[in-house]
């Protein structure tokens, strides 16, 4: 059976990836984490923070998604509340 594919929620813009989190992380990991992140699944953040998100995306405020990869490591990935920005960064660059 073939997994449906749903519309993203908001739009990326142009997304960028920090250099130290492209050291760490693999294409699948950050291709996965933006399909979640457009999807609506924000993945680790607290419950807070979710219903801050479904809020941003009405409202228009920036939204913070947090994964971890295959290798552990635990990254963000955020889009600007003008959603021309989206970034896939390691918690230590923010």
């Amino acid at each position: 059976m073939r997994p449906e594919f749903t519309a993203s929620r908001f739009p990326l813009g142009l997304v960028v990836v920090t250099t130290t989190a492209l050291d760490v992380l693999t294409p699948v990991d950050i291709k996965g984490a933006l399909f979640r992140h457009s999807q609506g699944d924000w993945g680790g953040v607290s419950e807070a923070d979710w219903a801050e998100n479904e809020l941003s995306l009405k409202e228009g405020f920036r939204i913070l998604s947090a994964y971890v990869a295959e290798n552990g490591t635990r990254f963000w990935v955020i889009t600007e509340r003008d959603r021309s920005v989206t970034t896939v960064l390691l918690p230590d660059d923010y």
